[in-house]
């Protein structure tokens, strides 16, 4: 994988990944996170929500507390992080500590030094993006 926020590296991770976990996925159908991740399901990723707060499950899959939570079997390929920046560091940390091929921080979320982290563990990046903007850009939808 690629370890920048390039247009190749954006194709990459939509078009070469398909196990999503999705960190701050609310069961709110009118949130971001619900909406991004059910975008996700609607275009064949399988997407494991991540939330703490939330016992249960959000769009049919089983809700976790953490990445380091969900069971190894489930393959998780990209950590969508939507938390607030300051918070966004810890997730980056959980997705190298899982084996992730990549991390993508929503818009808004801006990073730099976990960003580099993930770079120098050899994960894919991208920061300040929305899968459900840019998949349309590069894929028939």
């Amino acid at each position: 994988m690629r370890h920048d926020s390039t247009p190749e590296v954006i194709r990459e991770l939509l078009t070469e990944t398909k196990v999503w976990a999705v960190v701050g996925c609310s069961p709110e159908p009118a949130r971001d996170s619900h909406r991004v991740a059910a975008f996700l399901q609607e275009r064949g990723f399988r997407v494991i929500p991540v939330n703490p707060t939330v016992t249960g499950q959000i769009l049919g899959e089983d809700c976790y507390p953490d990445l380091a939570s969900i069971p190894a079997t489930e393959g998780v390929e990209v950590v969508d992080i939507f938390r607030r920046s300051e918070h966004a560091g810890e997730y980056v940390d959980e997705a190298i500590a899982i084996g992730a091929k990549g991390v993508w921080l929503q818009l808004g979320v801006i990073d730099g030094a976990a960003v580099a982290r993930a770079h120098a563990a050899g994960l894919s990046a991208v920061m300040d993006r929305c899968p459900a903007i840019e998949l349309p850009r590069i894929v028939d939808v």
